[in-house]
Order: structure tokens, then sequence, then C-alpha cells
């Protein structure tokens, strides 16, 4: 899932871990382009020995064309003054190539391009780019957006494929610059299912090009998060793994410089335990461990790491590598110099900043190319499906049991209900789900698409899997160590409370349908008290049905037995539909007909809220 949504991972040390081999196919899909002829005139009379040029970089830009937030209906706007979109992105680039030439500029992405927006949503399944009973779909805005903006290429992000593979297809045919993805092999072959790498010439007048090789790499996750749209289709290996296999192929093909975009954070860390034998955030791994690299473009952690150095373990060089945040919060700019020796050029030199958008305006020629497609998707997130009794808030849903939380519940429970089997119908049912956004309002009044959207912000579909009451304990125990431990007689700081170990607020899951209390007094592992259904004990052979969305039912963040839970129910309907679904049928939406407090906060039995 990822993860805006994806925003909430921090930063550590290195760490070295290391991965299974995978053997996969020969060099089939990789693509060769060139980057724009040289300065016009007469080649000088010396050849140059020296020259430059940079790689441009964004990455998680989420389908952020313009900066606007849709959930708000107004321009987007933070505590820290950023803007968002590719739309200022672009004017950003436009300058980088006015002043160092066209020449010498590549532009490419890390990742994440076509989920994450209501813009994203709505041509993927309101007017989606795949079109609709035999017609042909319209253009995918950020295919228009990056084309005019002459990507070079981009690495496939997990988000791609939350769609599905169809929908990912059309999007790659309506690109004008490769999807690149040398760890998604096809299920069966074990070859690319895209593009491994490409290979860009700078033209140097009166000297050899400078052979540039892109490899891009993506998220092992995608095998997990997005199994019921992958799962024998295709698989994905580790990136150290395929590094391995593909950099010294791009040295053979005569490559000056070997560039990767990876769809993986640099702290080899993994968020998943080990449900796969891959490290989720495996840049720095990839550096320390693939001889070869000059730079990695960073993506996947929603951070800002403008420059940061790792030694290869094998040559003693150092990587440069660089994360520009998300959504076009920044854009890193990779800078090279080279020198020719005996006709072949060599990186004598390279560095790496980020710089931010929000001092420059909108490409106006991107305005003109998509600002119809922005009024569509504006008008259709505004439009009412039903009216609240209430305000209901979503502020205060990581430390309390609010309504706004209890109508997912609500939701879930019900759907899943619906949809069982007979030989499940009589199991007690639960309901799990994370609190996006401490941020989302639905109020009271008219109900649009919007406000339902805010505060489910990602696209994911219902399962029904099957927990005992122990395995119900432990999932609760882990979802209580987004908690800091907090002693009794120690006042409880709501500022401070929460996202311990890296734990972030869409990891954290509250349940409904079962009462219990967590102890922040207490050590990890030991919070859960007085687990109960019904008004009696929960017992551990107890069997429960619970209702859960698909990122956590394939393994998302890494909850206990989840996973490998028997399937009682699943659904390819989005669970941000079923909240549009049951405001529209029942016509308002009022908190009495499902809000229960059934959880709280304590401190050795005293409620701390």
């Amino acid at each position: 899932m990822p993860v805006n949504p994806m925003n909430r991972r921090e930063f550590v040390q290195k760490s070295a871990v290391t991965g299974a081999a995978v053997a996969v196919a020969g060099a089939a899909g990789s693509g060769t382009a060139e980057a724009a002829a040289g300065h016009p005139g007469h080649a000088p009379e010396k050849t140059p020995r020296t020259w430059s040029f940079s790689i441009l970089g964004t990455t998680d830009l989420h389908s952020h064309v313009f900066d606007w937030d849709y959930y708000t209906d107004a321009a987007y706007k933070d505590g820290k003054g950023n803007s968002v979109g590719v739309a200022r992105v672009a004017t950003l680039v436009k300058q980088q190539r006015a002043a160092k030439g066209e020449h010498r500029v590549l532009l490419v992405d890390a990742g994440d391009i076509i989920q994450g927006t209501s813009l994203a949503y709505y041509f993927a399944r309101v007017d989606p780019i795949t079109g609709t009973q035999g017609g042909k779909g319209p253009k995918h805005p950020m295919a228009v957006a990056m084309n005019h903006m002459r990507y070079d290429a981009a690495a496939l992000g997990n988000h791609e494929f939350n769609y599905g593979i169809e929908v990912l297809r059309k999007f790659e045919q309506q690109c004008h610059f490769p999807l690149l993805g040398a760890n998604a092999l096809d299920a069966k072959t074990l070859r690319p299912a895209f593009p491994p790498y490409t290979v860009k010439k700078i033209r140097v007048p009166g000297a050899p090009d400078i052979k540039v090789g892109i490899l891009g790499l993506t998220n092992p996750g995608i095998a997990l998060w997005d199994k019921d749209n992958v799962s024998g289709r295709m698989v994905f290996p580790g990136l150290v793994e395929q590094a391995k296999k593909y950099v010294p192929r791009l040295r053979a093909l005569g490559c000056d410089v070997v560039f990767l975009t990876d769809h993986s954070g640099l702290d080899g860390s993994t968020s998943y335990g080990d449900a796969l034998p891959y490290v989720e955030n495996a840049s720095n791994l990839v550096a320390e461990q693939v001889p070869g690299i000059d730079a990695i473009l960073v993506g996947h952690t929603h951070v800002e790491v403008p420059s940061y150095t790792v030694e290869n373990a094998e040559t003693g060089e150092d990587v440069l590598l660089s994360e520009p945040y998300c959504w076009g919060y920044r854009l890193t700019v990779f800078d090279f110099e080279l020198e020719l020796h005996h006709g072949r050029w060599k990186v004598t030199g390279k560095k790496a900043q980020t710089l931010n958008p929000n001092t420059v305006d909108e490409d106006p020629e991107i305005i003109e190319l998509l600002k119809a497609d922005h009024d569509l998707v504006v008008k259709y997130v505004n439009t009412a499906v039903g009216t609240c009794t209430q305000d209901l808030s979503a502020a205060e849903s990581c430390w309390k049991d609010v309504p706004i939380m209890d109508f997912i519940h609500e939701v879930q429970m019900r759907t899943v209900a619906a949809g069982l089997p007979a030989a499940d119908a009589a199991l007690p049912l639960i309901s799990v789900a994370a609190p996006f956004s401490r941020t989302a309002d639905i109020p009271a009044g008219d109900v649009t698409i919007r406000d339902i959207a805010g505060l489910y912000i990602y696209d994911n579909t219902l399962y029904g899997k099957k927990l005992t009451g122990a395995q119900l304990r432990d999932y609760l125990e882990y979802a209580a160590k987004y908690y800091h431990q907090v002693p009794a007689g120690t006042a409880a700081d709501t500022a401070t409370l929460t996202n311990a170990n890296s734990f972030w607020d869409y990891m954290y899951d509250t349940a409904a349908g079962v009462s219990y209390d967590i102890d922040i007094a207490q050590a990890e592992g030991s919070r859960i008290k007085n687990l109960s259904h019904g008004g009696a004990p929960v017992a551990d052979d107890q069997v429960f049905v619970v209702a859960v969305n698909n990122y956590r039912a394939n393994g998302g963040s890494g909850y206990p037995h989840i996973a490998a839970a028997d399937i009682a129910y699943s659904s390819t309907n989005e669970i941000r539909q079923l909240m549009i679904d049951y405001v529209t049928s029942k016509g308002a939406l009022d908190p009495a007909d499902f809000a229960v407090t059934n959880w709280k906060l304590t401190q050795s039995g005293t409620s701390v809220f």
C-alpha cells in the first residue's frame, strides 16, 4: 500500500541484507534511445576532453498533475509550504534544460505514477483509459503530462499494479518513454515482463557520445500487496539479485554511466517481515553489493534525501543516491562531470541536490493540455451522494474510538456478512481498519464523493479471513506497538504517543465487533486487556471472520497470521466505493446506526482519554 498515503516511513541507518539469486532471461525488452542533438553550428576544432550532463529525477508522483487537493477541493496546502504536481515540476525541468542545454539533460522517474488521487481513480475506474464496452478510452493525464515533459524513462512502482495489469499495459502504451522493471518477470518464463533498461546517448560535438544506461527496478512487495492482480502472472525477485545481472550487461554494452531508478527505499528495511525473501527498501544494498553503479534515483518511502553516498564493498567507489520526496514536492538534480580517456568517457565528479517547485508557476502548456480533465474530476468528486446528521472528524482517530472509523467498520462488516457462504455465516464477524488520514472530515449536511475519498484514500478491496481468538489477540498486540510506552502516573501526550517503531498511521489497525483495552503502560506484547465478544472473554480457539482490506490480508505491514488465514470472502469492489454506495442507498449517514465505543487506551486499567 503504501505504500500516501505512503509517506510514513523514517530514514534509518544502513543495514546489509542478502536475498536469494533469481536467474532470468537475457536482454529481452531492452530499449535504446537518443537524447536531443547538440548545439547547432560547426563542430569544435579540438575534441573536448571534458563534458557534463544532468539527470533530473522525480518519484511517487501518485497522479498529482496540478497543485490541487481533490479531497479539500482547494489548492494544496500544508504546514511546510510545499506544492504538489508535475505542472510545477515541469517549469523547473524547463529551467534546467535552458540553463544546461537540451542535449545535456535527461529526465527519469522512480515509480508510483498512476494511483493516489481522485484524478487517478477517475481514469482507472470512472472513465477508464482501457475504454468501456469496446470503445476507446481517454489518455491518462499522467501520460499526457510526462510525454509533454519528455521523460526518458520511469521505473515501475508497486502502485502501478493497483488497478490491474490491463490498466498498467494501456498506460504503458500511452507513454512515449519506457516503463522499466528488471525484476518484474513473467511468472511462466521468468523473462522480463517490461524492459529492464534503456540506453540514452548524450551527443558531444567532435567526440564520442556519452552512453548512459538506465536500469529500472521495482518493489518485491508487489507480490504481496497486489497478489490478486499479479499472482500466477508476474513474479518480483530482489533488487540486488537483478542488478547483479543487468549492471554488468550495461557496462558490456559500452555504457559510460550506469544509473539506476529504484522504486525501493534506501535503508534496508522491510515492512512485510519474512513473508518474502527479498528486501523492500534495498537501494542502499544495491549500491553496496553491486559494482559498477554511478548513481541511484530512490523512491517508494516518501522522504526527502537530497544526497546520500554508499561505498561499494567490492570496488570502494562511491555510489550517489537521492530521493526527491513524493507528489512532486521536490525535483532531484544529479550533475555528472566526465573526462575523455583513450576514447572512453569516465565519470570524474558527481553531486546531487533537490529543488523545491513551490518557487515557480505551473507550466502553462500542461494547464492547457489537462485543465479539462482536471475539471471533470473536480465535478465528479463534488457530487453529493447523501447527507450526514452531524460532523464526523478523524482528528482523534489514532487514539480514540471515533464514529468516523466506525463508518468504515460498518460498511466492511455489512458487505462481508452479505457475501459469506452458509458454512461461515454463523461465525462471529469483526472488522479491522486503519486511520488513513487524521485530517479527514465528513461534514454535517451534504456528503460528497470527495468527503468519503478523503477518509478512505486507498483503492483497497475487501476480504473476509478467519482468525482464531489467539491469533486475533496476536494481531491486536502487533497493532498496539504503534503506541509509545507511557508509565502509569505519566500524562500521555498525543503529540508524541503514536508512531512508535516507525509504525505509521496507515499501518495501525483498530477493530470493531470485539471490545478491548490497550494498556500503554505495559511493554509491547502485553498490552491487550479485556478482549471480549458479546460480553464474554474471547477464547483462544474461537473462530472469527475478520473483514479486512486486501493490502493487509495479503501481508501488508507484516501483521501476524492474516496472510496465511483461510479466506471466507473476497471481492474486487473498492472499499471506498462500498462506502459511497452505503451512503447513497441509505440517503443519510447517521452515527446512531453504527457508532459503538468498543476500544480505549488505558494505563494500568485507568482510561487515558
